[in-house]
Formats: structure tokens, sequence, C-alpha cells
């Protein structure tokens, strides 16, 4: 048996550890694509997508932000599973009619999101309330019409579904490496560095590994068709307008 194709839309701007982080996570056969640079797949012949973080804002005037839009609109067109992960999630979200926006503060480190349905194709496995480690100052403040929320915490909404769509605003694909290699390269007063720096533990990265579950999730959500029970999550079919 095959294993999924999927198409991996790199946001990141060349950060090397998202690449190498993806790789290690999904068990799948990985096309990759730099977005920044203007690179997309030239059809859909996928098997499924995923979007990854990136330091710009989905509502920023970007061509390469626009053409990524079009082109997932056409994935999410044609029936085909995606997920989005913090950017990605929030691109997902704006493509689908929510709405993104600053929240006017900053969420860094590792923190609880709790689950909002016990459930969820997606968070199967998972704990009712886990750890993740989080970095952004945008979110879906408004889910996409008949979205259904799946976790959040008392920042904003950490994930949600709509039909074979999926997103998570936080980073379970984070190692304490990129943890690290993140919070050392932000614009934060030395106190709070330091405070985030301090809670990069092994002890926190083995509890935040937990969250990884939802990338075998997805790959099996592929692997079955996407035919897992598109009810599931309470999530109503939408058929492409």
């Amino acid at each position: 048996m095959r294993r999924p194709r999927l198409a991996l839309l790199d946001a990141s701007h060349g950060d090397e550890n998202v690449p190498r982080n993806y790789r290690r996570e999904l068990s799948a056969s990985l096309a990759e694509f730099d977005v920044t640079a203007g690179s997309l797949p030239t059809d859909y012949d996928v098997d499924g997508v995923v979007v990854t973080g990136s330091r710009s804002s989905v509502y920023w005037d970007e061509d390469w932000i626009e053409a990524t839009k079009a082109w997932v609109e056409g994935a999410i067109d044609r029936g085909v599973p995606c997920l989005g992960v913090c950017w990605g999630h929030q691109l997902l979200a704006d493509v689908l009619g929510g709405e993104v926006a600053d929240m006017g503060v900053y969420e860094i480190g590792y923190h609880e999101i709790d689950r909002t349905t016990d459930e969820s194709v997606l968070l199967a496995g998972i704990d009712e309330t886990f750890l993740a480690f989080t970095t952004h100052s945008d979110a879906v403040v408004d889910l996409p019409p008949k979205a259904i929320e799946l976790a959040r915490n008392e920042y904003s909404n950490h994930a949600f579904r709509r039909d074979r769509v999926f997103g998570v605003q936080f980073h379970p694909e984070y190692d304490a490496q990129s943890a690290r290699d993140l919070t050392m390269e932000k614009e934060l007063d030395d106190d709070r560095r330091e405070r985030v720096l301090a809670g990069i533990t092994d002890e926190n990265a083995r509890r935040a590994a937990g969250a990884k579950q939802l990338f075998e999730n997805f790959v099996a959500y592929v692997e079955g068709g996407a035919g897992v029970s598109d009810a599931t999550d309470g999530a109503e079919r939408v058929d492409a307008d």
C-alpha cells in the first residue's frame, strides 16, 4: 500500500526547522513547496494538503499570500483534505469565510489548551486538556460558517474543523530546538524571553509530544479517502459554491 502524497505548503520564509519537523511527524510522501517564493503545485493531484506557520499575517497584501489562498481554495473545492498549523490554520479559516485579526497580545511558550468536544477525528487520543507550544499574535476571531470549534484557551480558538478542512493554532510539530530558536529570534523583553526559555524543558517537551498524535490522525483520515465520518465533530458536509 502506497503512502499518501501530501502537498506541504511551507510559508516559513526559509526556517530550516520547519521542513525538518514536518518530515519527521508526517508519515507520508511529501511534495514540498516554498510558497513565500511563489512555488505552488501545478495541479491538485495530491491526497492531502498541509499548510505551515509563517511570520507573515494572512491579511497582508502580498502576491504570494493571495496565490496561496487561491490554490488552497481550489483544493478545498475539490474535496482535498487540508490541515493548517498556526498561519496555515488562519489561512484556511480566511479562505472559508472566517475572520483573522490581531489579538492585541502575543501568546508564546508552552500553554495548556482545552478540547471543546469529546468527539474529534483530528484530536482523537489527545487529552481533554493538553500542553502545546504556541506563538502567535493573530487569531481566528470568527470561525468560518458551519465550522466546529475543537479546542481553545484563554487567548483564542486553537482548533476547528469544517468538513475536510482542519486547523490548529498551536504548534504540534515543534521540538525543543524549534521552540528555543523561535523564542530567541522574537522581539521580546529580556524578562519575558527568559521566562519562555525557562519553560522549554524536557518535561514540557515530553508532555507536548502528546499533541503530535494529530498528525497520525490526519494521515489516517487521508488514507481512509477522507471517508472517516464526515459528520464527525458535528461538521456538516459543505458543498463547493
